[in-house]
């Protein structure tokens, strides 16, 4: 008999002793913390569906990028509102977009912090679709130029990153090779590569103003973003991003989802990144607030999970609470 030889408890028994043989451990260094912008200025707006979530004006998301560095959250992910919506997303790549005047901003006041970018076109097209609409479908080719575009617009404003999230066939290829041929080698490529057409992205729809125009006749985006049953096609989805150039993948959401992290963590060498989506993060808020559950130890073990399946960077609304809950003595 094993027992009492192997007592299992034994490396159980204070909290120094669990943190000295602790498998998995977050630190702030994986963290990503998304951020949305809008045109105008003096502008942060409570998002009511996300809460602790706001709509900032590229002259007030400085003041958040600035809390985020000095948290030490090495990384924000930028999201897009425009002024006007029309059928190609024309303002996904202006100059003078939220998104390119954010990055200008931020990037100079505080140049240290990595600054990537959604490439999608949901939120600036009238469609609410992430692609061209035509003949009643999402038009693949046509959207991928438009991806360039709104990649190239994105470095050229001073992005270190730029995150295509639409799921359209071939558009790493497409943005990598304007990158190239435009004089930007080393802005990276993080791909949504296996991109869930999931029920948790409620909240950020309404975050984005990006939920699907039902006049088109297409009510969801399950043409394009993944069918959750599907674990092959997932890791056929990451091998070819990574063949067209990605630099990092993405798997999304995260929690419903960590049996494919785990997947790829064992097949694919390069980075691995997450997104723990609005509705996750809700999950939380919403059991916290009626008090059902510790909302800084949901946090921690929701994260501790992602990062034991094998992802490397996890994108999170809650990585300013994390990295706070972190800074803790123990």
């Amino acid at each position: 008999m094993v027992f009492p030889n192997n007592r299992m408890r034994r490396l159980r028994t204070t909290d120094s002793m669990r943190r000295l043989v602790r498998e998995t451990t977050v630190a702030v260094d994986n963290l990503v913390y998304p951020l949305f912008v809008r045109k105008g200025r003096g502008l942060k707006e409570p998002i009511e569906s996300m809460a602790d979530c706001f709509h900032f004006s590229p002259d007030m998301v400085v003041k958040e990028a600035e809390d985020v560095a000095k948290l030490g959250i090495p990384a924000v992910l930028l999201f897009g509102l425009p002024d006007k919506k029309d059928k190609t997303g024309s303002e996904a790549w202006s100059e003078d977009g939220a998104v390119q005047l954010a990055i200008r901003q931020i990037k100079k006041a505080v140049p240290q912090l990595v600054i990537i970018t959604d490439v999608c076109l949901c939120a600036y097209t009238s469609t609410g679709h992430c692609g061209l609409i035509k003949d009643g479908k999402v038009d693949n080719d046509s959207t991928i130029e438009l991806l360039a575009k709104v990649a190239l617009s994105h470095a050229q404003a001073g992005a270190d990153m730029v995150a295509p999230s639409d799921m359209m066939d071939g558009r790493v290829k497409a943005i990598r090779e304007a990158l190239e041929k435009n004089g930007f080698p080393d802005v990276a490529i993080m791909s949504y590569a296996a991109k869930f057409a999931s029920a948790f992205y409620g909240p950020f729809r309404d975050a984005a103003e990006s939920a699907p125009d039902a006049s088109t006749g297409l009510t969801d985006r399950k043409t394009y973003q993944m069918d959750p049953a599907n674990v092959r096609q997932a890791l056929a989805e990451i091998a070819l991003d990574i063949e067209e150039g990605a630099d990092i993948v993405m798997v999304k959401p995260a929690l419903p989802y960590l049996d494919i992290i785990y997947r790829a963590r064992q097949r694919f060498d390069c980075p691995i990144a997450a997104y723990n989506v609005s509705g996750e993060y809700m999950m939380i808020h919403a059991s916290a607030s009626a008090g059902h559950i510790d909302k800084d130890a949901a946090i921690m073990e929701s994260l501790t999970s992602i990062k034991r399946a094998g992802a490397d960077i996890i994108i999170t609304y809650f990585a300013k609470s994390a990295a706070k809950i972190l800074s803790l003595p123990h």
